[in-house]
């Protein structure tokens, strides 16, 4: 009898990253830009997406989006809403979207009738960060309501994300929470990530991120 060794973790991750790129070839032969959302649960990817959508909408930008979650379709039923082609993804006790998972949604989705797609990952800021899913581009979000030191406590996933965004700004001083320190630590974790501080319930920095996604 002779051993055999496996490296499952490296061929799993290796796999998924293969898809990404068919599926990020899929979307630019219909000539759509797709963004991974990225962070914990109640960061405010949702409403990132709410408030979003109808200012890319004015610029003359057809919307569609990927919702993720382990269980239900609250944020598919808030997204569906705005009358955007969606499609709901429940990976059960899986923490993140994977690349398998965002094909089979894809080709559920008119892509035709989209320019910019957005991809709701699971409310995780660990499990995510290996598994791209395709995207042109990844945004981390975090909120001063996680504590100012949320973004030390999550190195990986900054240096993974283009964009990274400080949400719920008007309530940092009530809650305590440097923004400058989070900034900082967004800053030393990855040197080109470029950030935004919002306060996405009032619609606070959304034109400007508007702007960020829509830059080749």
């Amino acid at each position: 009898m002779h051993k055999v060794e496996v490296n499952v973790g490296a061929n799993v991750t290796e796999a998924n990253r293969r898809e990404a790129e068919e599926n990020r070839q899929h979307l630019d032969e219909h000539g759509v830009r797709a963004v991974d959302i990225l962070g914990a649960v109640g960061s405010g990817k949702t409403m990132l997406i709410e408030k979003l959508t109808p200012v890319l909408q004015k610029r003359g930008v057809k919307v569609g989006a990927i919702v993720g979650d382990c269980y239900g379709d609250d944020d598919y039923q808030r997204i569906h809403a705005l009358n955007i082609p969606t499609q709901n993804l429940n990976t059960g006790t899986e923490c993140h979207l994977d690349a398998h998972m965002v094909h089979n949604a894809l080709h559920r989705l008119p892509l035709d009738d989209i320019d910019f797609l957005f991809i709701e990952n699971v409310g995780n800021m660990v499990c995510p960060t290996d598994f791209p899913v395709g995207s042109h581009k990844r945004v981390v979000i975090v909120s001063v309501t996680e504590g100012d030191d949320v973004v030390n406590k999550h190195p990986a996933i900054f240096r993974e994300c283009e964009i990274g965004i400080i949400n719920k700004v008007d309530l940092a001083e009530a809650v305590g929470a440097s923004i400058e320190r989070m900034e900082r630590d967004m800053r030393r974790h990855n040197s080109n990530i470029k950030i935004l501080k919002t306060n996405l319930k009032k619609g606070v920095g959304v034109e400007e991120l508007a702007d960020l996604l829509l830059e080749n």
